[in-house]
């Protein structure tokens, strides 16, 4: 059984339906499992290249100061101390990889979630193609705007056609990934979701071979930790 979806064309004409399957498309909301995907997709795209000086690699005399007693100021090691200017920085920041492991069954999760959370709201978009004549900016957008899209993420077949591609560039709050980019990430930062009717299959064939029956937050947490 599944969810009947309309299929439109770039111009927003009626081109068939499509059924989407309930086990990628209908799920219920899960906002803690949209919540760990995301942070581990940012967690992975932090540079973590932040460095700063201690004492020992900052370049400069190891002399004392001055004496310890009688000068009148308080008493000192090196200049190259935190006090001082130029000097050394105590606990800063040192290179790091911010990265954490998610378990596949929770990463896929995720992502059908987001799927169907868009599914929900009445934000899914199905086109036929993704396809254009021409390289054409002011084109698509006017197609664009037919759809009733403004801001969204386009998720076409396995490649995208280059025209398209082309003429998506310099249109704000547009992002457009082939099938096997899709994001959880990506999905929910963008208004509307438009997918081809191809990027459809080949995200329910991938998708719908993982099971979930029973992973409540609680598992999900315990599997992640088994990882």
């Amino acid at each position: 059984m599944g969810i009947k979806a309309k299929i439109v064309d770039l111009d927003n004409k009626q081109a068939g339906e499509i059924d989407l399957d309930e086990a990628v498309f209908g799920l219920p909301s899960r906002p803690d499992i949209l919540a760990r995907v995301v942070n581990w997709q940012l967690a992975k795209r932090r540079a973590g290249t932040a460095n700063t000086k201690g004492i020992s690699d900052i370049q400069g005399t190891t002399k004392k100061p001055w004496a310890q007693k009688g000068t009148g100021n308080a008493r000192q090691g090196s200049l190259r101390s935190p006090q001082f200017r130029g000097g050394g920085v105590i606990f800063g920041p040192k290179p790091r990889d911010f990265s954490f492991k998610l378990t596949k069954k929770v990463r896929s999760l995720g992502l059908k979630t987001a799927l169907s959370v868009k599914q929900a709201q009445g934000k899914l978009i199905v086109v036929k193609d993704g396809a254009l004549a021409a390289a054409k900016t002011a084109e698509l957008k006017k197609k664009l705007a037919g759809l009733g899209v403004k801001n969204a993420l386009i998720v076409g077949g396995a490649a995208i056609d280059g025209a398209f591609a082309k003429a998506a560039r310099n249109i704000p709050n547009l992002i457009v990934l082939p099938a096997q980019g899709a994001n959880v990430y990506d999905i929910v930062r963008r208004d509307t979701l438009v997918m081809t009717e191809e990027a459809v299959k080949t995200l329910a064939a991938r998708l719908g071979k993982t099971k979930h029956k029973g992973l409540t937050h609680e598992a999900a947490r315990n599997q992640e930790a088994r990882a």
